[in-house]
């Protein structure tokens, strides 16, 4: 059974590298391999604003496997139809990561590509993807206004020419990506979720949980990812016809899953604003922590029916009454008569208790 680790924070770099050393990377790779790292870099925008991988991501799994004897080490991406991969790069600031230890960049949409067979016959996938020695997959946790959500499976769409990215939504998306992730399966996945979009792939809505978490099956990934944004799994169906398909397994319990440290270590939840909100205009936050405020940011995107209860949130409210009627998240709360049990609860808990 394979794991997950978690880790809380703000600092990308360290958290890298804590997640590397957690789950022992350096011995997933195989004998004299090459390591390619493949980020999100859907669009030009700087990480903040939830669309694309941190460059402290980079930078640490390159200083990771570095320090543990790998010297073939490369970037690898292409943007979405009709987006600059280069633009992209520079404004995530992978330049000054490449340029700083020397690893080369490339711009998948210019790669060789080669036809590989699939659950739904022949797709056509970048060589330097298929070819890596040792294949990281960097994603973004966060919405996506087709599929609900994208992160390890639908980030290897990256790993494909445009006219193949163009094909993938004419055939429905669902199908492809998930026959995708039955032909093309990372070493090791490692999911930056410090401050990805509520519901759209360009980044807007930003919503800070301060979490990384890591693995080695992108459809468990990608079945952890959904409950932490709320998500059934059957509203993103290419999770489970991945699963079908022998990418991974959806399976896993909560002893499957490893805190590095503890969700206090995400930090207070900033200042909300704009769409953010507006969704927590019922909620009386003190103190909250990142990832167990965007937890329920999570839940009342999903789940109109809580926008109208009051809610409580936050280690101010520790030992102190809350009102009857009302909903508390988490075990600082655990006074209300109404409580989402965890420390953070993940949004699919809070939404049930709507």
């Amino acid at each position: 059974m394979s794991k997950i680790f978690n880790i809380y924070g703000t600092d990308s770099h360290s958290m890298t590298l804590a997640l590397l050393e957690a789950i022992d990377a350096a011995s997933l790779v195989p004998s004299g391999a090459n390591v390619a790292l493949k980020p999100n870099l859907v669009v030009a925008g700087t990480p903040d604003k939830g669309a694309t991988t941190h460059a402290g991501v980079l930078a640490g799994c390159i200083e990771y496997f570095r320090d543990n004897e790998v010297r073939d080490i490369s970037i690898i991406e292409g943007s979405w139809v009709g987006a600059e991969t280069m633009r992209a790069m520079k404004a995530a600031g992978y330049d000054e990561v490449c340029r700083r230890y020397n690893v080369p960049f490339t711009d998948l949409k210019h790669d060789k590509t080669r036809k590989v067979d699939s659950p739904i016959g022949p797709l056509e996938v970048c060589e330097l993807a298929l070819d890596a020695g040792f294949l990281v997959n960097l994603p973004v946790l966060k919405g996506h206004c087709q599929t609900k959500m994208t992160c390890a499976l639908k980030n290897l769409k990256g790993c494909l020419p445009d006219r193949e990215k163009s094909r993938f939504h004419a055939l429905g998306l669902s199908r492809p990506i998930a026959a995708l992730g039955a032909v093309l399966k990372p070493g090791l996945v490692i999911v930056d979720s410090i401050c990805g979009d509520l519901d759209f792939e360009e980044g807007g809505n930003p919503v800070h949980t301060n979490r990384m978490f890591c693995g080695t099956d992108p459809v468990m990934i990608d079945a952890y990812g959904a409950g932490l944004m709320g998500l059934e799994l059957f509203s993103v169906p290419y999770i489970q016809v991945a699963e079908k398909w022998g990418a991974g397994s959806t399976k896993f319990t909560p002893d499957d899953i490893t805190d590095i440290n503890s969700p206090e270590s995400a930090g207070s939840y900033p200042r909300p604003s704009g769409r953010v909100a507006h969704l927590t205009r019922n909620v009386h936050e003190d103190s909250a922590c990142s990832a167990c405020y965007a937890a329920l940011v999570r839940a009342l995107h999903t789940d109109s029916s809580g926008r109208g209860q009051e809610i409580y949130i936050g280690q101010g409210w520790r030992g102190k009454k809350i009102p009857d009627g009302a909903l508390g998240i988490g075990r600082c709360c655990s006074g209300a008569g109404r409580n989402v049990k965890g420390c953070p609860p993940d949004a699919r808990t809070i939404a049930e208790m709507f």
